[in-house]
């Protein structure tokens, strides 16, 4: 299925389709605001290995998921002073924050990692945060690439790509080309794992 939905004013019928999806262990693609997400329910085991074979991603490395706002990211995360600060900054945007998980038992394995770490994004995006508070859990999210890894930012081609691979692609037109920045947070002082959309001059500036 491919619904064409509107970044700014999203469609609820589009949404609450998606949220159908979702909830019935589905695989989608929608929009963030950097490159386009793959992404299913974080509890559906079954959802997140299709999501792994789709993208031929090793298990042992695990994807990040979407939370609405600091508030959701604390119930899966240990978020300390510093940390709470500098993300108050920063969200909703383009990062993906690499925090201690709190829900071991709750969260599936492949959602966290060896350091008993999580990846969370909260996007500034009306679509993917209207997915989550809809769906009343986070979402899976994987960057949509091809074969080569390279990102992909049109949607048509998305479409060609992973029609018959997901069950929904929700199209609010082409994405940027750059992924989001990677902040680890686990210690006092974050590190930048990977420079991307995000700006990371007030880390360098400490």
């Amino acid at each position: 299925m491919y619904l064409k939905i509107h970044p700014d004013n999203p469609q609820l019928r589009h949404i609450n389709r998606a949220v159908e999806i979702l909830k019935k262990g589905g695989v989608i693609i929608y929009p963030t605001d950097t490159v386009y997400g793959i992404g299913c329910s974080i509890y559906d085991t079954h959802a997140i290995e299709r999501v792994y074979q789709i993208k031929r991603q090793d298990v042992s490395k695990p994807f990040s998921f979407v939370c609405s706002d600091l508030s959701h990211i604390s119930e899966y995360a240990r978020v300390s002073n510093t940390a709470f600060r500098l993300m108050k900054q920063l969200i909703p945007g383009p990062y993906t924050f690499i925090l201690p998980a709190s829900r071991l038992k709750q969260l599936p394995k492949s959602m966290i990692s060896k350091r008993k770490t999580v990846g969370i994004r909260v996007p500034n995006n009306k679509v993917s945060l209207m997915l989550v508070k809809e769906l009343g859990h986070p979402i899976l999210s994987a960057s949509v690439t091809n074969g080569d890894g390279n990102v992909i930012t049109d949607p048509e081609l998305i479409k060609k790509y992973y029609d018959k691979k997901v069950d929904l692609i929700l199209d609010s037109g082409n994405s940027q080309m750059k992924l989001s920045t990677i902040l680890d947070l686990t210690q006092e002082k974050g590190i930048v794992v990977r420079e991307g959309a995000g700006d990371v001059s007030m880390l360098m500036a400490e």
